[in-house]
């Protein structure tokens, strides 16, 4: 089972890559996405440690750095009250 899904993620990174090379696309929407991503995860660990919301944690992991990173301060709110829900 390890080994399909290190072969399924091979392959979707060298698709990944031949695309970018074939549209010759730039750096910069790298650059961008990653600091979105660092924002996000940045984002998170305040509201975790800053004392605002104290029943609930917001795990820092790809899955919810990826849904801040897109949704932005919303992001925040929605996993909170993901967590409100899930967990009463």
């Amino acid at each position: 089972m390890k080994t399909i899904a290190w072969v399924v993620m091979s392959v979707s990174v060298l698709l990944l890559a031949y695309l970018l090379v074939k549209k010759k696309a730039r750096a910069g929407w790298l650059v961008a996405f990653g600091a979105h991503l660092a924002i996000a995860a940045i984002g998170i660990y305040l509201v975790n440690y800053s004392g605002w919301i104290t029943q609930v944690h917001i795990p820092l992991n790809p899955v919810t750095i990826g849904t801040v990173a897109i949704l932005g301060l919303p992001g925040v709110g929605l996993l909170y009250g993901l967590k409100l829900v899930l967990l009463s």
